[in-house]
């Protein structure tokens, strides 16, 4: 039996695909809504780190850089040991909706694993996704 590969989500926001992209791709936009502090090298093969107060961190690999309708980086696999070379990609595509932006993200690579770390992998950042993505969300609005 297979199991998800994808998660997928689609959010429409009332802000100009610019003021999403600074979201997505600087320092202060990650280590605000995507974490507590970040630091960004914005090119492929670039890296960027993003912590949490809670002590723990995530160094992703920055995959493509198309401003302003494309960023994607690949991050370790949730729930798997920090030596473990498999990742997932994350892309996020803005189009320009009017006066807003529809961002679509979709993070891949999940059917790469076991069935027990599958569930946990993909439960545990599509659950992630519902609550960062909300975060963003409040980041934009408020700024």
């Amino acid at each position: 039996m297979g199991f998800p590969d994808r998660i997928e989500r689609t959010l429409e926001l009332p802000h100009p695909p610019a003021k999403v992209w600074a979201a997505l791709t600087t320092a202060e936009g990650l280590g605000t809504w995507f974490g507590n502090d970040a630091t960004v090298d914005l090119r492929p093969g670039g890296t960027a780190r993003l912590t949490w107060s809670s002590g723990d961190s995530a160094e992703l690999t920055v995959e493509r850089v198309d401003e302003p309708t494309v960023f994607a980086f690949s991050w370790p696999i949730y729930g798997l040991p920090a030596d473990d070379p498999r990742r997932t990609r994350v892309e996020f595509t803005l189009q320009p909706e009017g006066e807003g932006t529809r961002l679509l993200v979709v993070e891949t690579g999940f059917g790469q694993l076991s069935e027990d770390e599958h569930t946990k992998a993909y439960d545990g950042n599509t659950r992630g996704w519902t609550s960062e993505l909300a975060e963003l969300v409040q980041y934009l609005d408020a700024a």
